[in-house]
């Protein structure tokens, strides 16, 4: 494929020359004072900004004085007037520094590169949702992106979907143990849930960063887009009924997407064009993929000019501090603990079974989920990395200081996932669900088993339509639990998640369907003395048929509070025929929608903390 270089040169503005006068060497000084700069109070010349001419410069130290504000020039630095009278401002003196950034860590420059790493994952972010096609990526954001150290250990983060990016790590380290060749300019994909994946739609694009010097892998930069479709029995890849991986659409293991910077389009095209159920809109998976190459191609240029600016032997020093400073929070969060246990029920009469061993004189802890069902004879299996991300999740959030989600927060934490059961699941286990619903159920168990908080909506309420010629994917918000000092929130998305709702206006231009309610169920989390969120009630109704299926939780068993706290109200779902019967719809199941048909769903709310006063 022949590579294009496109340059786009905005409107310019270009004076007469007529309106072009020379101007008087340096501009008139209208006052004197002292004021302080570079470390000394030094005689200041004022100046008013309507008195500077084209062309004319002040050097600092200055002021210039207009209607609005105040420019302070200081010294080592120049201000100069442009033709259509912009003010602009240059160092002129070289920065001089009294000591060179080392690679011990500083509690200043600590803080610098916390969100300058989180900046770089932000900015592959904003690439990727302004270059995606899907509703999906380009709407709801439902991506996530990341950088990651030479082991593949995560660094830092964009604020994404939190299953993503706690789970990413082992994606990275498939590709760099199935790939000792690998070279500038390369990139790779995966989707295969025991390589790191979470489900089949998550696809991860991985590129290394090289350091030019050696030709060495130095960084990993990756993102994470839930694409609209993979294949599948159904319409969006969410079977209710899959029972193996392969029903659920195509498995991509370590797959070389770009080789040397050529896009390997037609071998991406065979692959998702095979299996038993392949991918139903493969030009929008490959404009989804161009956009998460794009993002990752931000990223390495924004991890060398990181590079460049502090050396490399400052970042990776500082790529080390910044976990080491994760795992320090993580153990100040531990010494604080009291640990616990808690069985959490699901809708199908299984448990996950939760205990947290706290060791403060160490500052560790051990979390512990012997005991939790077996293997789920549906999709109801977590892959291990989902697991990793919710213990992730639940301990970041628990240290309350802006630190960026990273390996470092790992280190004082023992996990015990016991082997073949639901929250460990092997091949060929499906595992749609898992990655949405069980990681949902995990986060709820742990934070009630440390107190923290009551039961939330425990569910994303996968919400999942199309047929032959178009797919769409959503999650539904709803109420979260309440902590011992707060109330829940209502209509949000929760815990493991972090995507939008599409908006009406996007979803019924890019799709033949209206939204004709978006309300708040008022009323329906748990009562106590912190009463829970409540959750939603929206209204859909389709314009051409459609295959609908969802995979929701918090259908029997409603979100629970805690310490006397009453429990938040559980979801339902059905359809609304033009003939004006009703039809049930389960959490978990698979409908025909016709044109003029109305799906609704409301979702759960949130449990209350503590006993409501009489």
């Amino acid at each position: 494929a022949a590579l294009v270089s496109v340059e786009s040169i905005g409107h310019t503005f270009q004076l007469e020359s007529d309106q072009i006068s020379a101007a008087p060497e340096a501009p008139q000084v209208d006052d004197v004072i002292t004021a302080y700069m570079a470390d000394d109070f030094v005689d200041t010349p004022v100046y008013q900004r309507e008195k500077i001419m084209s062309g004319q410069r002040v050097t600092g130290p200055a002021l210039i004085i207009e209607p609005t504000g105040t420019n302070v020039i200081e010294p080592g630095w120049e201000a100069e007037m442009t033709p259509i009278g912009n003010l602009v401002v240059r160092r002129v003196v070289a920065l001089q520094r009294q000591d060179a950034i080392g690679t011990d860590c500083d509690p200043v420059m600590l803080e610098v590169f916390n969100n300058l790493f989180m900046s770089i994952a932000e900015q592959m972010g904003y690439t990727l949702q302004n270059t995606a096609l899907s509703v999906n990526v380009k709407e709801r954001l439902d991506f996530s992106c990341a950088l990651f150290d030479e082991t593949g250990g995560l660094v830092a983060n964009a604020p994404h979907v939190p299953v993503h990016l706690g789970s990413m790590s082992e994606s990275i380290r498939t590709v760099i143990r199935r790939n000792p060749d690998m070279t500038s300019g390369d990139v790779f994909m995966l989707n295969a849930p025991f390589n790191g994946g979470t489900h089949l739609p998550d696809v991860t694009v991985i590129t290394p960063v090289f350091d030019e010097a050696s030709g060495q892998a130095i960084f990993y930069v990756a993102s994470r887009g839930h694409h609209a479709d993979i294949g599948g029995k159904t319409p969006g890849s969410a079977p209710p009924d899959s029972r193996v991986i392969e029903e659920e659409g195509v498995v991509i293991d370590n797959f070389k997407l770009v080789e040397r910077g050529i896009l390997r389009e037609a071998e991406t095209r065979a692959l998702l064009a095979s299996g038993t159920y392949p991918c139903r809109n493969i030009d929008e998976n490959l404009a989804d993929l161009a956009a998460q190459i794009a993002a990752n191609e931000t990223g390495v240029r924004e991890v060398k000019k990181m590079i460049t600016q502090f050396g490399l032997d400052v970042v990776q020093s500082y790529m080390m501090h910044v976990q080491d400073n994760a795992a320090e929070s993580v153990r100040r969060v531990i010494s604080a603990l009291k640990g616990g246990q808690y069985d959490y029920e699901l809708d199908n009469g299984e448990f996950i079974r939760v205990a947290v061993r706290v060791d403060r004189e160490n500052q560790t802890a051990e979390i512990d989920f012997t005991g939790t069902a077996e293997k789920n004879p549906f999709n109801y299996n977590a892959p291990l990395a989902v697991c990793h991300a919710v213990v992730l999740y639940v301990f970041r959030a628990l240290v309350g200081a802006q630190i960026p989600l990273n390996e470092g927060c790992f280190r004082p934490l023992k996990i015990i996932a016991p082997e073949g059961s639901m929250i460990n699941a092997q091949y060929p286990s499906a595992v749609i669900a898992g990655n949405t619903e069980v990681s949902q159920l995990m986060c709820n168990a742990l934070i009630c088993a440390l107190g923290a908080m009551a039961g939330s909506q425990g569910t994303m309420n996968n919400y999942v339509w199309g047929n032959s010629r178009l797919q769409n994917y959503e999650t539904i918000c709803g109420g979260t639990g309440a902590g011992p000092d707060f109330d829940g929130c209502s209509a949000v998305q929760t815990h493991m998640t972090n995507t939008r709702s599409t908006d009406p206006e996007v979803l019924e231009f890019r799709f033949p369907v209206r939204l004709e309610e978006l309300s708040i169920r008022k009323g329906s989390g748990g009562k106590g003395a912190h009463n829970g969120g409540d959750g939603i009630t929206r209204r859909m109704r389709f314009l051409e048929q459609m295959t609908v299926t969802t995979l929701c939780s918090h259908r029997r068993v409603p979100p629970v509070g805690l310490n006397g706290g009453a429990s938040g109200e559980v979801g339902r779902e059905w359809i609304e025929r033009t003939d004006g019967t009703r039809v049930a719809h389960a959490g978990n199941d698979q409908n025909e929608v016709y044109p003029g048909d109305v799906f609704v769903m409301q979702t759960p709310s949130g449990g209350a903390m503590g006993k409501r006063p009489d």
